[in-house]
C-alpha cells in the first residue's frame, strides 16, 4: 500500500511540474455582482488561535480479567493483578484566560496523564499542569506559562436556540485546528449516562475523536461549549455531538479557582420527570419539568418552602426540561449559590429563591462512590428481618446507571465483595478500596443476590 500511494504521489507531482509553466492561477472573487461571498475566515483568524493541540502521556494500571467466582469462593492466586502500562493520547483545548494561561479541555482528556503538552496554531510548546479537574462532569483546567496568548470570548450559553450556527474547532485524530460546522440540533440533552451531570448542547457540526476539550463557537466567535461526546456506533461523526454548555464550565472552573475542587450545589429533593400522564393527573398544561416527590429533611428546598408536587419548570427565568436537567443545573452552579425556582403549585406560577446546601447536606452520595451508582440516593438502614445495610431510597430514572446495573428503590446492600457494609460511609471506603471487580451482595425482599458494578 506504501508504495502504490508513494508511486501516485510521484506520478501527480511530476504531472505538476511538467504543465505548471502553462497554468495561469486565477484570483477567486471576494464577491458577486456586488455581494459579498459568505465567509467565516474573518472570524475564525480571531478564534482558532485560542484552541489548542493537547498531547498527553502516562502510565495507568490494567488489571487481569479473572473468573468473577474467584472472588468470593475461588483460588486467592486467582486474584486481579494490576501491573502499569505506558499510554499516550490527543485532545484539544481553548485558552479561556490569556493573562493567566488558563486552558479548559475535557477530564477524560487529562486522566492519569504524567505529562501534558499544550500545542498553539502558531507551532509554540508548552507543558501544561493540571489546575484541578472534575469527573463527574468531565470539566479540567489546565494552565501553561507562555506570552502572546489569545483567549476565546465566552458566550452567554443561556441565550442559544435550536438552529443558532455552531461551528467546532479542534484536533480529530491529531489533525489540528480542523474546522467543522452545522447548528444547534437541541438543547439540555441529558440522561445519556456520557457523564455523571449532563446538560449538553447537542449539534450536528462533525466532532470525531481527538475534538474532545475544543470548541464549540457561535457566528461572532464567542465560546458557547465545549466539544465532549459523540454518539455513533463506530466511534466517528453521525452528525449528533455533545458539549458542554459555556456558563456550565465557567461556573464549574469559577469553584475549581476558589475552592480547587468542584462543590456541588444541592436542592435536596427526589423527583422524576414531568410527562404527558403527570401532567393529565396533575392538570398541567407544560409537559415539561420536574415534579417535586419529597424534600429532604432540614434541606435547602425545605428551608426555602418547597412543597412535595410542586413542579419546577425554570431556574433563573431559563426552562428546564426534566429531572435529570434541574439535577446537573443545580448541582454545577455550586455549593452557597442563590438561585430563583420557577414553579406551579395548585395552578399557580410562583417563583421561589433557594440557597443551595452542599451535597453533604443529603443522602445522595452514590454518584460520588462509582459512575455506575449514579442516580441513587442512599441511607443507612436494615433488610426487613433486621439485617443492617445501605438502603437503596430512590433511583432518579430507570434510565440511570444504578437502574441498568439492576438496582431497585429499596434494595438493602449488605456487603462490597466479601466487605460488610453498615452506613453509606462504610460503602464509600468499601468501593474505594476494590482494585478490579466490585460486586455488591443485595438483599431485595427474601431475596439475597449479587450485582456487578465493575
Amino acid at each position: 500500500m506504501k508504495t502504490k500511494l508513494s508511486v501516485l504521489s510521484a506520478a501527480i507531482l511530476s504531472a505538476t511540474l511538467l504543465v505548471s509553466p502553462a497554468i495561469s492561477h486565477a484570483k477567486l472573487p471576494v464577491s458577486v455582482n456586488g455581494q459579498q461571498l459568505p465567509t467565516l475566515a474573518p472570524m475564525l483568524d480571531k478564534v482558532t488561535p485560542g484552541v489548542v493541540s493537547i498531547r498527553v502521556s502516562g502510565s495507568k494500571e490494567v488489571r487481569q480479567r479473572v473468573d468473577p467466582f474467584d472472588f468470593f469462593f475461588g483460588n486467592p492466586q486467582r486474584q486481579p493483578r494490576a501491573e502499569k502500562r505506558p499510554f499516550s493520547g490527543l485532545g484539544s483545548g481553548v485558552i479561556i484566560d490569556a493573562s493567566d494561561g488558563h486552558i479548559v479541555t475535557n477530564n477524560h482528556v487529562i486522566q492519569d496523564a504524567e505529562k501534558i503538552i499544550v500545542t498553539l496554531q502558531d507551532g509554540r510548546e508548552f507543558e501544561a499542569k493540571l489546575v484541578g479537574s472534575d469527573p463527574q462532569s468531565d470539566i479540567a483546567l489546565l494552565e501553561v506559562d507562555g506570552d502572546d496568548l489569545t483567549e476565546v470570548k465566552l458566550a452567554d450559553s443561556d441565550e442559544l436556540r435550536v438552529g443558532d450556527f455552531s461551528v467546532a474547532i479542534g484536533n480529530p485524530f491529531g489533525l489540528s485546528h480542523t474546522v467543522t460546522s452545522g447548528i444547534v440540533s437541541a438543547l439540555g440533552r441529558s440522561g445519556l449516562n456520557i457523564e455523571g451531570y449532563e446538560d449538553f448542547i447537542q449539534t450536528d457540526a462533525a466532532i470525531n475523536q481527538g475534538n474532545s476539550g475544543g470548541a464549540l463557537v457561535n457566528l461572532n466567535g464567542e465560546l458557547i461549549g465545549i466539544n465532549t461526546a459523540i454518539l455513533g456506533a463506530s466511534g466517528g461523526n453521525v452528525g449528533i455531538g455533545f458539549a458542554i454548555p459555556s456558563n456550565m464550565m465557567k461556573s464549574l472552573v469559577d469553584q475549581i479557582l476558589e475552592y480547587g475542587e468542584v462543590r456541588r450545589g444541592s436542592l435536596g429533593i427526589l423527583g422524576s420527570n414531568v410527562n404527558a400522564g403527570v401532567a393529565k393527573a396533575f392538570g398541567l398544561e407544560t409537559k415539561q419539568g420536574a415534579i417535586v416527590n419529597e424534600i429532604i429533611e432540614d434541606s435547602a428546598a425545605e428551608k426555602a418552602g418547597l412543597k412535595v408536587n410542586d413542579v419546577i419548570v425554570s431556574i433563573d427565568g431559563k426552562k428546564i426540561h426534566s429531572f435529570m436537567e434541574l439535577r446537573s443545573k443545580i448541582a454545577t452552579s455550586g455549593e452557597g449559590k442563590t438561585v430563583k425556582l420557577g414553579i406551579i403549585r395548585d395552578g399557580k406560577n410562583k417563583t421561589v429563591k433557594v440557597k443551595l446546601g452542599g451535597m453533604s447536606d443529603t443522602a445522595t452520595a452514590a454518584d460520588k462512590m462509582h459512575r455506575n451508582l449514579t442516580g441513587a440516593t442512599l441511607e443507612a438502614g436494615q433488610t426487613d428481618d433486621g439485617k443492617e445495610g445501605v438502603v437503596i431510597k430512590s433511583i432518579d430514572s430507570n434510565r440511570a446507571p444504578a437502574a441498568r446495573v439492576g438496582l431497585e428503590e429499596g434494595d438493602v446492600i449488605l456487603m462490597v465483595n466479601r466487605t460488610r457494609v453498615e452506613s453509606v460511609r462504610d460503602l464509600s471506603k468499601a468501593v474505594d478500596d476494590v482494585e478490579g471487580y466490585i460486586f455488591l451482595r443485595v438483599q431485595r425482599g427474601t431475596r439475597i443476590f449479587n450485582v456487578q458494578i465493575q
